[in-house]
């Protein structure tokens, strides 16, 4: 395994003469001539290791120990010093360092502390990745339903899983996409290689190249080393693009020769680079909406869409409510020290009225809620929050009956229901909008998005 060392040091000849000592058994150097260095180095890379010397203009090794144990608490630091006094190792060791070796040392002694240093790296991160793989195995295991709309997504999945398809996952926001993707990539051919995500619309414009590609130091400002694009991150294994619709028509070009050719170019380096990655890709928008209004790359919508998989809202899966609900009601009792035995059918039918703007992240958020605030071990509609009445009375009053002027087409009458449900959010919030999307179970983005829809303009409301 490649392992990572950042060297911290005012003394260009050491920072080079462990570099070179170090580089030897494999591992990959990186250099910081104070402590401010340092901490922007580890914000853009991925280190296993510092070793830092004690005394340092500036930022001293002890503040720097202290900031890497407040941001990295995981990260194993070596401490070097001239002064080696029992007092300051002691203090270092308090502080959180892993270990001290003084100068002058001996290359041997280093490189054995340094190996114990990254093994105990290696069995924190392990420790990681099972409990990841235990948080993922739960996910997979929420990909439950035997509703006719959901099975044809179980069987496309099985379809392509054992393939290198280009992948593309359709759907309202929480409709399960991420959790289908890595179901595939689980299940799959390049099950023990990387899985890497990338949500388009969370990272700003001007830093989506670099944060996609990569780029070598001093490429731009900030640039402070070279750093690993997720393309390379997921090298042989899955790469998730979600919310590809977000993504900059500039940079849809890019990705599109990545895609065609598997080669990509990190930013201020003019090497190409090979790529072994299946792409997954996932978005809330109509692509073709996209494509006509030359908002997305028509090439890249279809080297996108070889293998499409369109999720249901969970509207179109009512079947399915009760046996999700029951499934996120036994993790999160236990989580929450409850033992929950199921729903009343009260509860139940409540739910199966509700139309889940949300989907099934919005129904996680309602169990989970409900399994708060649940006095015994069924979940009754009491438990429920009282958005899904108000939203099944409206629905009622929408569906549309002859001669009363109400809307005579279902995207009509959901698209009211969805408005007066936005609404009452908004009302119960006073009019704040993160706090309106976390009641309904969405994220921020996608809940102004729909009031651009819908053409609801927000002020705050005082009831």
């Amino acid at each position: 395994m490649t392992h990572n060392v950042l060297v911290v040091d005012d003394e260009p000849k050491l920072c080079d003469l462990l570099a070179s000592a170090l580089g030897q058994n494999g591992i990959t150097v990186f250099t910081a001539g104070n402590g401010l260095h340092a901490l922007k180095v580890l914000e853009v890379e991925d280190i296993d290791l510092v070793i830092s010397d004690w005394r340092m203009p500036g930022m001293d090794g002890p503040q720097l120990l202290g900031e890497i144990k407040n941001r990295f608490p995981h990260l194993p630091v070596i401490v070097m010093t001239a002064y080696s006094t029992v007092k300051n190792a002691v203090q270092s060791m308090r502080n959180g360092a892993f270990d001290y070796i003084a100068k002058p040392f001996d290359i041997d002694e280093l490189d054995i502390t340094v190996s114990k240093a990254l093994q105990f790296r290696d069995i924190l991160q392990d420790n990681q990745r099972m409990r990841a793989e235990l948080d993922e195995h739960q996910q997979i295991d929420s990909l439950i339903g035997d509703s006719p709309s959901f099975r044809r997504v179980l069987q496309a999945i099985d379809s392509v899983r054992e393939s290198n398809a280009t992948i593309l996952l359709t759907g309202e926001s929480g409709t399960g996409k991420e959790m289908v993707a890595r179901a595939i990539h689980k299940h799959g051919n390049r099950a023990d290689k990387p899985f890497v995500a990338v949500n388009c619309a969370a990272i700003p414009e001007g830093l989506l190249e670099s944060e996609m590609f990569g780029h070598r130091k001093g490429a731009f400002t900030g640039a402070v080393a070279d750093r690993v694009g997720r393309f390379l991150q997921a090298d042989k294994g899955t790469l998730f693009l979600d919310e590809i619709g977000e993504m900059p028509l500039a940079l849809q070009a890019k990705i599109l020769r990545a895609l065609q050719e598997r080669v990509i170019e990190p930013v201020g380096d003019p090497r190409e680079r090979k790529v072994d990655v299946r792409v997954i890709a996932a978005t809330n928008k109509n692509l073709l909406d996209a494509v006509a209004n030359k908002e997305f790359r028509e090439d890249l919508y279809y080297r996108l869409n070889v293998f499409p998989i369109p999720l249901p809202a969970l509207r179109e899966r009512v079947e399915d409510i009760a046996p999700l609900a029951r499934h996120f009601a036994h993790i999160l009792g236990a989580t929450a020290g409850k033992r929950i035995s199921g729903f009343s059918p009260a509860a139940l039918q409540a739910m199966a009225h509700y139309s889940w703007p949300g989907n099934i992240r919005e129904l996680q958020n309602c169990v989970e809620r409900a399994t708060i605030v649940a006095s015994g071990t069924v979940i009754d509609d009491d438990d429920l929050p009282a958005y899904l009445f108000a939203a099944s009375a409206a629905t009622c009053s929408a569906i549309p009956n002859e001669g009363m002027g109400v809307p005579s087409d279902l995207e009509a009458a959901l698209a009211q229901v969805e408005r007066n449900y936005i609404l009452a959010a908004l009302e119960q919030s006073n009019g704040v909008q993160a706090a309106a999307a976390q009641l309904i179970g969405i994220s921020e983005r996608s809940f102004w998005y729909r009031l651009k829809k819908l053409g609801i303009h927000v002020d705050k409301i005082v009831r």
